[in-house]
C-alpha cells in the first residue's frame, strides 16, 4: 500500500479516483491545483503522485519538474485527454513514471499505481541493501560447536521464523550483529530489507530524525523530506544496536514503535503504521539502567520478549581452535599469503589468552599477525605478548586434603566455592574472577545446593542429586 496524491480539478473525477484508491487500502490525498498540491507535498511524504495534465494554474508538467527537483523520490503518472497523448510523452522525457488518457478505467488505474509502488519498493530496497556488504547470513556462518553457543543457535533459531522482538545480550565484540542477521535471514522477511542503526554511534540531535525521518522545513537544514531508517526497514527488520546507550527521552518514541507499529516523523501533523520487525542489542546491564532512571522499564520488557545472551568468548574455549583457522583462512585470502600456516603448537597460546574484546579482537589479532608475518610459518615470535604471557595463566583451587578420588563435580564446587569466599559472597565478582558470567555462576551455585553458611561441607543431599542429574 502506498500513500497517494491526487491533483485533479474536475470534483466528480477527483473524488472517484479517490474512492478508487482508498478501496484498495492506499492512504490518499487531494489537491485542485499546482500550489494546492505543492502544499500538501510539504506537509505529507508521498510515493506517488497522480496529475492531471490541464490544471488551472499550471500544468501537470510544470508540477511533475518541481517534484522532481524537490522529491526525486517521488514518482509522477499524468493523466490526459486522448487528443493530449504526444504531450503526455513528452512528460514521460521529464520524468514522469507514466501516463493514462481518460476516461481512466479503475482495473487500469490500479494496474499502473501497483506497478509504479512496485518499482518505488524496489529502488529503497536496492538503495538499502547497497549499504550491506554481504547478504549471506544464516546461522552456519556463526562459527563453533560448544554446548553453549549451540543452545543460543537454538533459540535464535526457533525464534526466527516468528515476529517476536528479540533482545540480544552479549559483551562487546560477541557477535550480536551476525545473530541478528541470521535471525533475519531465517525469517519470513528475508527479502525484504535489514537495517541496522546504531544507537551509540549517531549523535544525540541527528538520531531521532534517522530513526523517523522529517518533513521539509520541520528544522533548519530540512530542505526535503526524508525517510526515516525505520520506513526504510519496511516490511523488514530494524535492528536497534546498542539499544541500552539511546537517549531517555527518545525511548517513548521507540516504545511507541515497538507497541504500535507507528512512527511519527519529525515536523509530520499524523503518525503512520510501519510494518517491521524489532531486534535489540547491547553490551549493558539494562535492569540496572532502569534502577539508574537511564532506561523506561516499560520498553525494556517489551524489547526483552525473547532474550538471548551471546556467551564471551572465553566461555567457549573449545571453539578457539576453530576460529583461529577461519579467521586464519579469511586473512590469508585478504592479503594473497596462501602458503602462510600456524603450526598446532601454537593453539594453547590463543586458547590461554582471556579475550576481553571476544571475536572481534580474535579476528582482527589474527588479521594482524597475517599482515606483519613475512615467513610461511608462524612461530612463537610471530605472536603478540599478550598471548605469550597469558598462556596455561590458571589458577589452581585449594583442594581438600581429602581430595584423593574427588570427581570433577566435586574439583568444580571446591573452585566456585573458594571464589566467592575471596570475594565476601559477591557473584558478579566470583563469576568476572572464574571467567564466566553470572547466570552461569547462578546456575552452578543451585546445581551443586552451595549455600553461604554450608559452604564449607560437601554438597548436601539435595546438591548431589542435582549434579547426578546434570
Amino acid at each position: 500500500m502506498g500513500r497517494i496524491l491526487v491533483v485533479e480539478d474536475d470534483e466528480s473525477l477527483r473524488r472517484v479516483t479517490h474512492a478508487q484508491l482508498e478501496r484498495r487500502g492506499h492512504e490518499t490525498f487531494v489537491a485542485v491545483d499546482v500550489a494546492q498540491a505543492l502544499d500538501v507535498l510539504r506537509r505529507e511524504p508521498v510515493d506517488l503522485v497522480l496529475s492531471d495534465l490541464n490544471l488551472p494554474d499550471a500544468s501537470g508538467v510544470d508540477l511533475l519538474k518541481q517534484v522532481r527537483i524537490e522529491y526525486p523520490e517521488t514518482d509522477v503518472i499524468i493523466i490526459t485527454a486522448y487528443g493530449t497523448v504526444e504531450t503526455a510523452v513528452e512528460a514521460i522525457k521529464c520524468g514522469a513514471y507514466d501516463y493514462i488518457t481518460k476516461p481512466v478505467h479503475p482495473d487500469e488505474l490500479e494496474a499502473i499505481v501497483n506497478r509504479a509502488l512496485e518499482r518505488h519498493r524496489l529502488v529503497e530496497e536496492v538503495r538499502t541493501l547497497r549499504g550491506a556488504i554481504d547478504r549471506k547470513f544464516g546461522f552456519e556462518n556463526i562459527i563453533g560447536s560448544s554446548g553453549t553457543l549451540m543452545h543460543v543457535l537454538d533459540s535464535a533459531a526457533s525464534v526466527a521464523h516468528t515476529d517476536a522482538t528479540v533482545l540480544i545480550l552479549g559483551e562487546t565484540g560477541t557477535g550480536k550483529e551476525l545473530l541478528a542477521k541470521a535471525i533475519h535471514a531465517n525469517s519470513s522477511r528475508r527479502q525484504r530489507p535489514f537495517v541496522i542503526i546504531s544507537c551509540g554511534s549517531i549523535p544525540r540531535e541527528l538520531l531521532e530524525s534517522e530513526l523517523f525521518g522529517h518533513i521539509k522545513g520541520s528544522f533548519t537544514g530540512a530542505y526535503s523530506h526524508k525517510k526515516g531508517k525505520v520506513e526504510l526497514a519496511d516490511g523488514g527488520t530494524v535492528f536497534l544496536d546498542e539499544i541500552g546507550e539511546m537517549p531517555i527521552d527518545l525511548q517513548v518514541r521507540v516504545l511507541r514503535l515497538v507497541q504500535e507499529h507507528e512512527i511519527e516523523k519529525i515536523g509530520a501533523a499524523n503518525s503512520q503504521k510501519v510494518n517491521v520487525r524489532i531486534i535489540a542489542a547491547t553490551h549493558r546491564n539494562l535492569e540496572s539502567r532502569v534502577a539508574e532512571g537511564l532506561f523506561r522499564e516499560d520498553l525494556f520488557y517489551r524489547l526483552s520478549v525473547v532474550p538471548i545472551e551471546l556467551p564471551p568468548l572465553r566461555e567457549r574455549k573449545g571453539d578457539i581452535p576453530t576460529l583461529v583457522e577461519e579467521f586464519l583462512e579469511r586473512a590469508k585470502r585478504k592479503y594473497n599469503k596462501p602458503t602462510m600456516y600456524l603450526p598446532a603448537m601454537l593453539m594453547p597460546y590463543f586458547a590461554g589468552y582471556r579475550w576481553p574484546g571476544n571475536l572481534r579482537e580474535l579476528e582482527n589479532l589474527v588479521e594482524r599477525i597475517v599482515l606483519l608475518t613475512h615467513t610461511d610459518e608462524l612461530t612463537v615470535a610471530n605472536l603478540p605478548d599478550a598471548l605469550r604471557a597469558g598462556r596455561n595463566v590458571v589458577e589452581v583451587p585449594r583442594l581438600p586434603a581429602e581430595a584423593e578420588g574427588l570427581s570433577l563435580e566435586a574439583v568444580e564446587r571446591e573452585l566456585i566455592v573458594q571464589a566467592l569466599r575471596k570475594f565476601n559472597w559477591n557473584k558478579t565478582q566470583a563469576a568476572r574472577h572464574l571467567d564466566v558470567s553470572r547466570k552461569t555462576l547462578m546456575y552452578r551455585i543451585a546445581k551443586y545446593g552451595i549455600e553461604k553458611d554450608t559452604a564449607s561441607n560437601q554438597p548436601n543431599q539435595e546438591g548431589r542429586s542435582r549434579a547426578g542429574e546434570a
